[in-house]
C-alpha cells in the first residue's frame, strides 16, 4: 500500500513539474488539464481549487510555491477567500495585465473567467520592470517557473514569457482559462422579468461555446488599446514626432551571446559621441537606443525623420504621421536592413549573427511607430443596469491607459490598476452604493497617469488591493458621486449611451474622440463658418488652414472684437496662426496643439492635428449661447443692463431642459435643495439691495451661479465669467468657479460674504479679502496679485502651465505634484533653489510654494498670520450665513 502512495505521489509531481516547465500556451493548457484529470479535481470548484491542488501534490518542489501563495492569501483584504464568493467576473483578453486581474480576483473568491481570441503567446518584446513590479512577481512564485527571472541586476522580462508565469499562476488558484475565444458585445438581460432571472451574458466566437451560456456580474476589457468595450471615451495625447523602431533578433544562448553588454537606456545628450559616429560610420541618425537580452535580442530605438528619408526606408514625406508610417510607404526590406545595422553598431558587433525572429504573423519581428501618440480611457468602470440586473464594467492595462515607453510604465501602471480594479469590486460585492463606488474608482484612478516608480510607497511589503497601501498622497474623494453620474447608466438608456451622456473629464491635450463629429461634417460646418472671408478657401483640413487666415475667420465669426480681420498680412502665416492660437486659448479656453511656426512649416498643418483642433471649436461653437452673445458690441456687455436681463431670461428658460438628469430619489432631492435654497438666499439679497439696478444684477448672478452648478455648457459659463472681471459682484462666482468640486456650499457662502464686503471696501481691498478668503476654505490663492483678467484666462484649461515659470510645458516633458504641473527643471526649492525630487519636498499649500524638507520649516509665516486675519473677518459671515438658511 506504501508503495502504491508513494507511486502516486510521485506521478502527481512529475505531472505538475511537466505543468510548470511547460514553455508554450497550448502546452500549459494541456498539462494542466492532464494533472487536474489525473488527481480528479474538479474544476467548476473555483472556490476550493486551490486547497485540493495543493492537499493533492506534496511534491517537494511545490512547497516552496504553496507557501508564497498561502502567504498572498493570506491578506486581510481577502476575507480568507470570502470577499467576492458570490460574484462572477469574465475577462476579455490574456495578456499580463488581464491575467494580473484574474489573479487578485481569484483570491478575492470569486469565479473568474478569463477568454483570449489567441492560442500562442508570441509577443517577443521586452518590458521594464519597477521594483515593486519585481517584488510582486517573486512573491507570487515568479522564479518557481521561471529560474532566470530578474536575477541580479536584470529588471526586464518578455511579454510572452511573462503571459505563461501569470497564466500558470492563474490557473493554479483556479481562473477558468478558453482560448480561441473572441468577445462580440454584451447581452443585455431579457425584458419582462424579475431579479431572479437571467442576468447579463457575453456574445463570443464562436457562438455555440460554453462561455455564451455564463452569466456574469462583472466584466473587464484587457485587451489592449482596441478595447471591444462600449462606453468609454478615449482621450489622446500627443507629442513632437518621435519614430520608435523596435526588432527581436533570435537568441541562440551561446557563449559570445552572453558575453555582449546589454544598454538599458542611452540618449543623443548623454552620449553625443556615439550616435555622431553611428552616423558617421551607417547614416544613422537616432535620439535614442536601447538593448535586452532576453528569450530575444530585443532592441529598441528613436530613429530621425530625415536619416529613415535619406536611407530609403521611409519612401515619400507626409505631413499626416499616418499617410508617413502607413505600411505602403515603408519599404520592408530597407527597414530591416536599418535596424540591423543599428543593432550591429550599438553592441560594437560582437554579436555573431542578428537573424530576426519571428512573430505571430510569421513575419520577421520588426515595427515602426509613433510611440508619441499615446490614449487613455477618460473614465476607468461604469456601471450598467437592466431590466433589475446590475453589470459593473471596468478596463485594466493598455486598454486602460497606454504605456509611454520611454518611462517603461507599461507593466507597472497596468499592475496598478489591476490592483486598484481588485478593491473596486469587493466594494461592489459588499453592496457599495453605484455613484459612491465609482466616484472612488475615479479619484484613484486620476493618480495613475502622475504615478512612477519615485512617488509611490516603498515600502513593497504591505502592498496590498488596497489603494491606500500604494500611493502615499491617496485623496479617494477628490471625484464626488455626483460627478459621476454619467457613469451609472439605467435601464432607459442603451449600450451605447454614454456616447452621448453627461459631462466628461476633458483632456489636457486634445482627445481624438471627444468629439464624435466626422471629418467630413467638420469640413462643411468650418467652409460655412468662414465663407466671404478675405483670401479664406476651406477646400480640405490640412492645407487650407496653413495660411492662418482660416482659423482667424473662424473666430471672427464668433468674436469680432478679438480680431482685426481686416488688418492681417495673408503672407505672414506664423504671425496669423499664432495670433489665432493665443485669442483662442485666452479666450475660449482651447490649447493650442502646435505653434504658429510650425504651422507654417515644410508642407503645412497634420491632418489628425487639425481634425482635432477644430472640433473643440465646433463642440463650442455650434449650439452654444456663446455664438449668439459673442458678437454683442462691448459697451453693450458692460453698461446695458436691458441686455443682461434678457440674457438672464435666457438662461432661465434654458435651466429647466438643459439640467442633468438625476439618479434616484436622493440625487433629485438634494438638487431641490440647493435650488430652494438659492432662491431664500435671493430673496435675502434683493432686500437688502439699494436700488432696483443692483436687484437685477444680484438676479443675473444667481442664474449663472445656480445655472453653473447644474453644470451647463462650459462655453456659457466661461463667456459671462471672462467678460466682466471687474465687477464687485463677478468677483464671487470667480470664488464659485474655482471651488468646483469642493461642495455646492461654498457658491452660496462665497456669494454672500462677497455681496456683504461690497458695500465695505474698494475694489483693491475686495481683492486682498478674496486671496484671503480663498486660502482660507481651499488652501490655495485665488488668483495671483496680477491683472485678474490675464491671469485668469490663463488658468482656463491651463494644466500645460508651468507652475513655476508660466511657461508651457508638454506632456512630454512635465512633472506633477500637488495639482501642479511644471517643466522638471523647474521643480525647485523656493528658498535655496536646489532641485527638488517628488516624493522628496515639502509643500505650503497657503503660499501655493515647495521646498526642500531642510528649509521647509523656514517658510513664511505670514500665511498663519493671513488664515488668522481671514478668519476674523469672516466669523460675522458665517453667522449671518447660519441665520440665511435657518
Amino acid at each position: 500500500m506504501g508503495e502504491t502512495e508513494d507511486e502516486r505521489t510521485s506521478q502527481a509531481g512529475q505531472l505538475f513539474e511537466n505543468f510548470v516547465q511547460a514553455t508554450t500556451c497550448k502546452g500549459t493548457l494541456q498539462a494542466f488539464s492532464i494533472l487536474c484529470r489525473q488527481l480528479e479535481l474538479n474544476l467548476s470548484d473555483h472556490r476550493g481549487f486551490y486547497s485540493s491542488l495543493k492537499a493533492a501534490i506534496t511534491y517537494w518542489k511545490a512547497k516552496g510555491l504553496w507557501g508564497k501563495l498561502d502567504k498572498r492569501a493570506s491578506h486581510k483584504e481577502y476575507s480568507k477567500g470570502k470577499a467576492c464568493t458570490d460574484t462572477r467576473c469574465l475577462i476579455i483578453g490574456g495578456g499580463p495585465c488581464g491575467f494580473r486581474t484574474a489573479i487578485e480576483l481569484a483570491l478575492l473568491g470569486a469565479k473568474v473567467v478569463v477568454i483570449e481570441k489567441r492560442d500562442t503567446f508570441s509577443r517577443n518584446n521586452v518590458l521594464h520592470l519597477w521594483p515593486y513590479t519585481i517584488h510582486d512577481l517573486r512573491n507570487l512564485g515568479a522564479k518557481k517557473f521561471y529560474g532566470k527571472f530578474c536575477a541580479g541586476s536584470i529588471d526586464h522580462i518578455s511579454i510572452r514569457q511573462l503571459q505563461l508565469m501569470l497564466l500558470k499562476i492563474a490557473l493554479i488558484v483556479g481562473v477558468e482559462v478558453h482560448v480561441n475565444v473572441e468577445f462580440v458585445k454584451l447581452l443585455e438581460p431579457p425584458e419582462g422579468q424579475d431579479t431572479d432571472g437571467p442576468g447579463w451574458r457575453a456574445e463570443v466566437r464562436p457562438a455555440d461555446h460554453q462561455i455564451s451560456d455564463y452569466e456574469f456580474d462583472v466584466i473587464i476589457g484587457a485587451d489592449g488599446r482596441r478595447s471591444t468595450l462600449d462606453g468609454f471615451k478615449r482621450k489622446e495625447f500627443r507629442g513632437k514626432l518621435a519614430i520608435a523602431i523596435t526588432a527581436n533578433f533570435v537568441n541562440r544562448n551561446t557563449t559570445a551571446e552572453a558575453k555582449v553588454e546589454e544598454i538599458s537606456g542611452v540618449a543623443f545628450i548623454f552620449n553625443q559621441k556615439f550616435f555622431l559616429e553611428l552616423k558617421e560610420e551607417t547614416g544613422i541618425d537616432l535620439e535614442n537606443i536601447v538593448y535586452y537580452k532576453d528569450n530575444t535580442h530585443y532592441f529598441v530605438m528613436t530613429a530621425k525623420k530625415q536619416s529613415l528619408l535619406d536611407k530609403g526606408v521611409i519612401i515619400n514625406d507626409y505631413i499626416e504621421t499616418e499617410r508617413l508610417l502607413a505600411s505602403d510607404n515603408v519599404n520592408q526590406e530597407a527597414l530591416l536592413s536599418y535596424a540591423r545595422e543599428a543593432a550591429d553598431f550599438g553592441t560594437n558587433y560582437q554579436l555573431p549573427s542578428l537573424d530576426y525572429a519571428i512573430n505571430h504573423y510569421s513575419q520577421s519581428d520588426v515595427a515602426m511607430f509613433d510611440f508619441t501618440c499615446m490614449y487613455a480611457s477618460e473614465n476607468a468602470a461604469l456601471v450598467r443596469e437592466k431590466n433589475g440586473h446590475q453589470m459593473l464594467v471596468a478596463l485594466v492595462g493598455d486598454s486602460l491607459l497606454e504605456p509611454f515607453w520611454p518611462m517603461g510604465t507599461g507593466c507597472a501602471r497596468g499592475f496598478l490598476a489591476a490592483f486598484d480594479t481588485a478593491w473596486m469590486i469587493k466594494g461592489w460585492a459588499q453592496g457599495k452604493q453605484p455613484l459612491d463606488l465609482l466616484s472612488e474608482r475615479e479619484s484613484i484612478y486620476r493618480l495613475l497617469p502622475q504615478t512612477t516608480a519615485e512617488n509611490i510607497s516603498k515600502n513593497f511589503e504591505q502592498y496590498t488591493i488596497d489603494p491606500a497601501t500604494r500611493y502615499p498622497n491617496l485623496n479617494s474623494t477628490c471625484v464626488r458621486p455626483h460627478q459621476v453620474r454619467h457613469l451609472y447608466i439605467n435601464g432607459e438608456q442603451g449600450l451605447s449611451s454614454l456616447e452621448r451622456s453627461g459631462p466628461t473629464r476633458t483632456s489636457v491635450n486634445i482627445s481624438r474622440r471627444e468629439s464624435e463629429v466626422r471629418p467630413s461634417r467638420l469640413l462643411l460646418w468650418c467652409q460655412k463658418q468662414t465663407q466671404g472671408y478675405r483670401g479664406v478657401d476651406v477646400t480640405d483640413l490640412t492645407t487650407s488652414w496653413r495660411s492662418g487666415l482660416a482659423l482667424c475667420a473662424l473666430i471672427h465669426r464668433q468674436r469680432p472684437d478679438l480680431i482685426d480681420f481686416d488688418s492681417l498680412n495673408e503672407a505672414d502665416c506664423a504671425k496669423n496662426n499664432q495670433l489665432a492660437f493665443d485669442v483662442a486659448e485666452r479666450e475660449f479656453g482651447i490649447q493650442p496643439v502646435t505653434t504658429g511656426k510650425e504651422m507654417n512649416a515644410e508642407r503645412g498643418p497634420d491632418k489628425l492635428i487639425m481634425v482635432l483642433y477644430l472640433s473643440k471649436f465646433y463642440e463650442m461653437f455650434r449650439n452654444s449661447f456663446l455664438s449668439i452673445t459673442g458678437r454683442v458690441d462691448k459697451k453693450l456687455e458692460d453698461n446695458d443692463n436691458k441686455k443682461r436681463k434678457k440674457a438672464s431670461s435666457h438662461l432661465e428658460e434654458l435651466m429647466p431642459n438643459q439640467s442633468a438628469p438625476p439618479v434616484g430619489e436622493r440625487e433629485e432631492q438634494k438638487e431641490n435643495k440647493v435650488r430652494f435654497m438659492a432662491t431664500q438666499l435671493l430673496a435675502r439679497f434683493e432686500e437688502n439691495a439699494p436700488s432696483c439696478g443692483v436687484r437685477r444684477q444680484v438676479r443675473l448672478h444667481f442664474s449663472f451661479l445656480l445655472f453653473f452648478f447644474l453644470k451647463q455648457p462650459v462655453s456659457i459659463r466661461r463667456y459671462y465669467y471672462i467678460n466682466d472681471p471687474h465687477d464687485p459682484l463677478s468677483l464671487s462666482l470667480y470664488w464659485g468657479l474655482y471651488c468646483y468640486g469642493q461642495s455646492w456650499f461654498y457658491f452660496l457662502y462665497l456669494l454672500k460674504v462677497q455681496a456683504e464686503i461690497t458695500r465695505q471696501f474698494d475694489k483693491k481691498s475686495i481683492k486682498v479679502r478674496a486671496q484671503q478668503l480663498s486660502r482660507l476654505f481651499t488652501g490655495k490663492p485665488l488668483l495671483p496679485q496680477t491683472s485678474m483678467r490675464k491671469e485668469f484666462l490663463q488658468g482656463l484649461g491651463g494644466s500645460d502651465t508651468c507652475h513655476f515659470c508660466m511657461k508651457r510645458v508638454y506632456i512630454m516633458e512635465r512633472l506633477s505634484a500637488e495639482g501642479y504641473f511644471f517643466h522638471r527643471e523647474c521643480f525647485r526649492c523656493n528658498i535655496c533653489g536646489c532641485t527638488l525630487r517628488l516624493g522628496g519636498h515639502a509643500f505650503d499649500s497657503n503660499q501655493g510654494t515647495f521646498y526642500c524638507k531642510l528649509h521647509f520649516s523656514q517658510r513664511k509665516i505670514s500665511s498663519r498670520h493671513l488664515r488668522g486675519e481671514a478668519a476674523l473677518l469672516s466669523q460675522s459671515h458665517v453667522r449671518a450665513l447660519s441665520c440665511s438658511f435657518s
